[in-house]
């Protein structure tokens, strides 16, 4: 009787665990419900709005709490888009707002978009980002006008826009810009930079028609971004200030006049198809680069040095204390890697990435061995195709990399997700066995860093 007892008293109030689930659920409610408004619009803050708005249906409390958050980000995936968000801003409280970002390419009413943004600014905004992704749309005069935004990216997506300022620009307060996809000029660009005052960073990413870039009158700007596409046109760089530099450039020539305070750099090039210039180019590059204390090679950069060396050409000697060799390791660049790793004495630390970039042009093998013949030049034959990553060709490169260089401590090398399952775990275990008469610490790992300024 007495268990059947309280068999029915469990079944009237649940079993333990669920009174358990019950009691952590209320007290996790009664936790949310203590915090301040400031700290729930600030995690509002990090939602897309219209996840943000949903809460408005949770309690009175909740009803315009989205409407006081300090970030807006509207992604146009609706055909009714425009006008969602133009009642959603109608109904914005905050007279403030630090983030306003507009993502997509469905809208169609471009008259909307200058209201956006002079919403935008109107609460001075210090983040704005405009993903302007479906056709022609001339920026407004006003925005060029403006001394609140801190970090303006512009993404125009095709060719068609024009980043053309008609007046002086003043951007006091910005820090950091970010250009992608449009048309702009030496005299617009030295327009910009003349109003930015204390730039210190700068995004180029695909823009067309430049070809002159002289930073010398902007002390402040520390880090600079720079991809092209393989047809663009040649550059000329003029940046004695820049700390960090990350090139990726076209095919056409690419002169580094002055880049003399550079601590940090990461050069590729896009180019499909390889001419002689090409080598005389990158090793240029390299000698603008050789005080460089952190330096990253690309590929396709990679390849182009192996030939250069193949053919006798003579190369820098380089102050690298860290390399990263962003590669599959592959008989097209091991000559070049070979060639920078006996130029670099200072070296300690060696990274290892066949990681590669979403943008990067591949130089294909068959134009390289077109090439090689073309030139009557050979090489070893014992390194297999690049894309064909094997455990002893890793092996063999790691003994390669201890017999070249006598500075090194490090070697990290970035391989797990090409090397899987069981000949991962062999490689590691022949790691001891490769350091074992060297003092040199061998890593195996799958993550992958970026270059940041310091200073």
């Amino acid at each position: 009787m007495a268990d059947e007892g309280r068999a029915t008293a469990m079944a009237a109030t649940g079993s333990p665990s669920n009174r358990h689930s019950d009691i952590i659920a209320k007290e996790a409610g009664d936790l949310i419900s203590r915090l301040h408004d400031d700290i729930l619009q600030l995690i509002l803050s990090y939602l897309p709005t219209r996840f943000a708005i949903r809460t408005s249906a949770l309690s009175r409390r909740w009803r315009h709490l989205w409407s006081d958050t300090w970030s807006l980000s509207f992604y146009r995936d609706r055909p009714d888009a425009a006008a969602s968000i133009n009642r959603i801003l109608d109904r914005y409280r905050a007279p403030k707002l630090m983030s306003f970002r507009i993502c997509s390419s469905r809208l169609d009413k471009l008259a909307d978009m200058d209201s956006w943004i002079n919403f935008a600014m109107s609460r001075n905004v210090e983040n704005l980002s405009l993903d302007l992704d479906w056709g022609k749309y001339d920026i407004p005069d006003f925005l060029f006008i403006n001394s609140s935004i801190k970090q303006l990216y512009l993404i125009f997506g095709c060719y068609t826009n024009d980043m053309n300022p008609k007046c002086s620009v003043s951007w006091i307060s910005l820090k950091t810009l970010s250009l992608y996809d449009c048309n702009i000029s030496d005299e617009s660009i030295a327009n910009i930079l003349s109003g930015c005052p204390i730039l210190e960073s700068l995004s180029l990413l695909f823009c067309n028609k430049l070809r002159v870039l002289d930073l010398s009158k902007s002390p402040r700007l520390l880090t600079l971004e720079i991809k092209r596409y393989c047809d663009m046109e040649p550059t000329q760089l003029v940046a004695p200030h820049i700390r960090c530099l990350r090139l990726r450039n076209s095919g056409k020539p690419c002169a580094l006049f002055d880049v003399s305070s550079l601590s940090q750099a990461e050069l590729d090039i896009a180019v499909y198809k390889i001419v002689d210039f090409h080598q005389t180019m990158v090793v240029k590059m390299l000698e603008k680069c050789q005080n460089v204390e952190k330096l990253t090679l690309g590929a396709n950069i990679l390849k182009i040095l192996s030939l250069a060396e193949l053919r006798g050409v003579s190369f820098p000697k380089l102050k690298a204390k860290a390399l990263t060799l962003d590669t599959m390791i592959s008989r097209y660049v091991i000559p070049g890697i070979v060639r920078v790793l006996q130029n670099s004495p200072d070296l300690k630390k060696l990274t290892i990435q066949p990681m590669g970039s979403a943008f990067t042009y591949h130089i294909p093998e068959k134009h390289i061995d077109i090439y090689l013949d073309s030139h009557g030049l050979n090489w070893d034959q014992s390194w297999s195709s690049e894309f064909n990553v094997e455990l002893k060709q890793v092996a063999s490169f790691m003994q390669l990399v201890l017999k070249t260089t006598k500075t090194l401590e490090l070697i990290v090398a970035r391989v797990k997700g090409y090397i899987k399952g069981r000949c991962f775990v062999e490689l590691r275990q022949m790691v001891p066995m490769l350091s074992r008469n060297n003092n040199v610490s061998i890593v195996l790992s799958s993550r992958k860093k970026r270059c940041r300024a310091t200073g």
